[in-house]
């Protein structure tokens, strides 16, 4: 089975290898995604995102689902000493660098209940993989047509921040300007939600972050810094040498 949509503003493309896993199962993981960005979206005025900003809705009025994407955001905001921060002062509430990954992150458990044990399903470059091994590269940061790392994953979710598909667009919450010190910075987790939440709030710290990265248990991690070195750690699992992003 293979399915591209567009959804949340970018594509997302599903394949399964498993013949007995029905169109069905597809049907519901888009589903999903739509209703998560369609409850979510601070773009959208009638979100649930939106009503909360705007004070219509009072914090235990809220979903159990937002609840959990706004604990999260609180975690990362805390354990980044505020450079990740869902709502900096003068500006609305924006949660999707947590909602993307949390979201694609559950569509991923509702093919895995739906008896997938092959797939893959890459939302813009963020991958949710089981059954593997699936290769996955990562985009150079200055070149769209070249790769600075390939990897393998088994079981597990890889996700990238960077600033070049949207320039600067992720900020240091503590400075209000965006984070340049690193141009892109790739993060190997047990699942999505952490990998992108943790990519993201980890961009906003800089050039410190990836050692804080990579001090967070089952994360690996590959950067390449404003100056172009690659720093990566030991247990990355690439399978191509990402020097020459340099």
């Amino acid at each position: 089975m293979h399915r591209v949509e567009h959804v949340m503003g970018f594509p997302v493309s599903l394949r399964v290898d498993d013949e007995h896993v029905p169109e069905s199962a597809a049907d519901e993981v888009f589903a999903w995604l739509r209703e998560a960005d369609a409850r979510f979206s601070p773009f959208k005025e009638d979100s649930e995102v939106s009503r909360y900003d705007r004070g219509e809705l009072s914090t235990g009025g809220l979903s159990a689902d937002l609840r959990e994407i706004l604990a999260l955001c609180e975690h990362y905001r805390l354990a980044t000493g505020g450079a990740f921060d869902v709502r900096p002062p003068g500006r609305r509430l924006d949660p999707c660098a947590v909602v993307k990954g949390w979201s694609v992150q559950r569509a991923a458990e509702l093919l895995g209940a739906a008896g997938a044990t092959r797939f893959v399903l890459n939302a813009g470059g963020d991958v949710v993989t089981a059954g593997g091994p699936w290769r996955v590269g990562v985009r150079h940061p200055d070149h769209a047509d070249q790769l600075c790392t390939v990897l393998s994953l088994t079981d597990g979710a890889v996700a990238t921040s960077a600033r070049y598909e949207r320039g600067d667009h992720i900020l240091d919450a503590r400075t209000g300007r965006p984070a340049t010190g690193l141009l892109s910075l790739t993060v190997v987790a047990a699942t999505l939600t952490e990998a992108d939440s943790v990519a993201t709030a980890a961009f906003a710290l800089g050039p410190e972050g990836v050692d804080w990265a990579a001090s967070l248990d089952g994360c690996e991690v590959f950067a390449v810094d404003a100056e172009r070195r690659v720093l990566r750690t030991p247990g990355f699992p690439a399978v191509r040498d990402g020097s020459e992003a340099a």
